[in-house]
């Protein structure tokens, strides 16, 4: 990453599997202070244990995600949690995941969200991918007919110059789905893109239309 910072790179988003259970995130965290602006996206299962830990690195971001908009102690807890960051200073907010059979339980649960206080500016509204796929008429909708942030693929299959995932098995693709990837020959920016040159998308949609 500090490669990548170098060339230019603005920003690192750790997310998973879950990055809280790495042994070595914080360090990685603290290491990258003033290199990069990186982010982290948890499940928050782990978020209260290891939340001293948290503030010592101070990542410049942290959103946790609701995958369940159905349960309604998973989206307290969330609440909670992202409310207790921005109180502790770190900027905080929701990834919200949405499933097309489950879109009422998501309508509810981003509703709730926003009453609390937690605004759009502070929601991403991700679509389930491979299956039970919204569309993005209905994701607009649990947003509540307003702005709201998803991922740039929202309206069709596309890569974006502004992202890549790079998965524990030093695995490059253009999106963190698609099932289209190519090993990294080397950690480094030079061989981040040379993995990308020519590489294909593929499309991880799952809707009926």
């Amino acid at each position: 990453m500090r490669d990548c910072a170098a060339n230019g790179v603005k920003a690192v988003s750790f997310g998973g599997g879950e990055p809280l259970q790495h042994p070595e995130i914080f360090f990685v965290l603290k290491d990258l202070r003033g290199v990069i602006f990186r982010s982290l996206t948890t499940n928050g299962l782990l978020l209260d244990r290891c939340l001293e830990e948290l503030i010592d690195a101070r990542p410049d971001k942290v959103h946790v995600s609701i995958h369940f908009p159905e349960s309604d102690v998973e989206v307290e807890r969330v609440m909670r949690q992202v409310h207790r960051l921005t109180q502790l200073g770190i900027r905080s907010g929701v990834n919200l995941l949405v499933p097309r059979s489950k879109i009422e339980h998501a309508r509810g649960a981003a509703q709730r969200l926003r009453e609390s206080g937690v605004s759009n500016e502070h929601i991403v509204y991700l679509p389930m991918r491979v299956t039970d796929t919204p569309s993005p008429e209905a994701l607009a909708e649990v947003a509540g007919g307003t702005s709201f942030q998803s991922m740039s693929c929202l309206m069709r299959c596309r890569s974006s110059l502004r992202f890549c995932s790079i998965a524990a098995d030093k695995t490059v693709a253009w999106c963190s789905y698609t099932e289209t990837r190519r090993p990294l020959a080397g950690l480094s920016y030079r061989h981040l893109l040379a993995a990308l040159q020519d590489l294909q998308l593929e499309f991880c949609g799952g809707t009926d239309e």
